[in-house]
């Protein structure tokens, strides 16, 4: 474990460190003393703060196939891969449910608060397409390496010695609610209210497609909106999210999870290896 986490951090270093001398070399003005960000441009920092997370997935894939002893595929599913076709579905899905429900949560913030809610400064045309071209290329590796940490790594590191998945699950899901900061009690109760649902649905399809698909379609829609708004320098995070929010997700995590499953169950995904469904130990 200590192995990883080190090439987390190294690898984290690493990005940040060349994407400031980029930011540097372009230009790009560095943000002031005391400001939350790197850089001065949101949308550049936000680039930046993307890819840092983004180094996780070789991170944690070379620490399993090093000094794991086993295939780097086998923190995507039971079958030693992402299986492609499943995640495509499950992006189709994601990204329905997910508008459904910042549509939901943006006409409840405009039936309180009114215009308002959407008050920012619009971008222009090409800047509009910039940022949503960064985010729609970054944000599936970014979310990608977040479960393959989360929802992968950890709980199957616990699961190697352990008999049941769930203390993983647990442990993952709330260092997986830290890890977004301390905002409010709303948000950290959301973070870790989605990750244990997450966890669930992971055990149910053998697999990370279903929850990289989600977390994908939340952030890149996040994003989005905040560009379309011109929102990118606000600076807060799910932690940060409100107690509306946390109500929405107490619906749309368990309806997208049991939804999910079932469509895996009558598809026939698989959902455990082979030594599993023989009466081997569950890993």
């Amino acid at each position: 474990m200590l192995t990883v986490a080190g090439l987390l951090v190294a690898g984290t270093v690493v990005v940040v460190v060349l994407g400031m001398a980029a930011a540097f070399v372009s230009g790009v003005q560095f943000a002031p003393e005391g400001s939350e960000r790197l850089l001065a441009d949101p949308l550049a920092d936000e680039a930046l703060g993307l890819l840092s997370l983004a180094v996780g997935i070789p991170a944690v894939m070379l620490g399993v196939r090093w000094w794991g002893r086993r295939p780097a595929g086998t923190l995507a599913s039971v079958t030693g891969r992402l299986r492609w076709r499943w995640l495509g579905l499950c992006v189709g899905l994601a990204f329905a449910v997910t508008a459904l429900n910042m549509g939901v949560l943006a006409l409840w913030d405009w039936l309180a608060n009114g215009n308002e809610a959407f008050t920012g400064e619009v971008p222009g045309m090409g800047r509009l397409v910039l940022g949503l071209s960064v985010f729609l290329v970054l944000v599936p590796f970014q979310a990608a390496a977040e479960e393959f940490i989360f929802r992968g790594w950890l709980p199957q590191f616990f699961g190697g010695f352990l008999s049941s998945p769930w203390p993983g699950v647990v442990v993952a899901s709330m260092l997986f609610a830290v890890a977004h900061g301390f905002g409010g009690w709303s948000g950290f109760l959301l973070l870790l209210y989605s990750a244990l649902w997450w966890g669930w649905l992971v055990d149910r399809t053998g697999g990370l497609e279903a929850v990289i698909a989600l977390h994908t379609a939340n952030n890149v829609l996040s994003f989005s909106i905040a560009t379309v708004l011109g929102q990118l320098a606000d600076t807060s995070t799910a932690a940060d999210a409100p107690w509306e929010a946390l109500v929405a997700e107490l619906v749309t995590a368990p309806a997208f999870c049991l939804l999910v499953a079932r469509i895996a169950k009558t598809r026939g995904i698989t959902a455990r290896r082979p030594e599993v469904q023989v009466g081997g130990p569950h890993g």
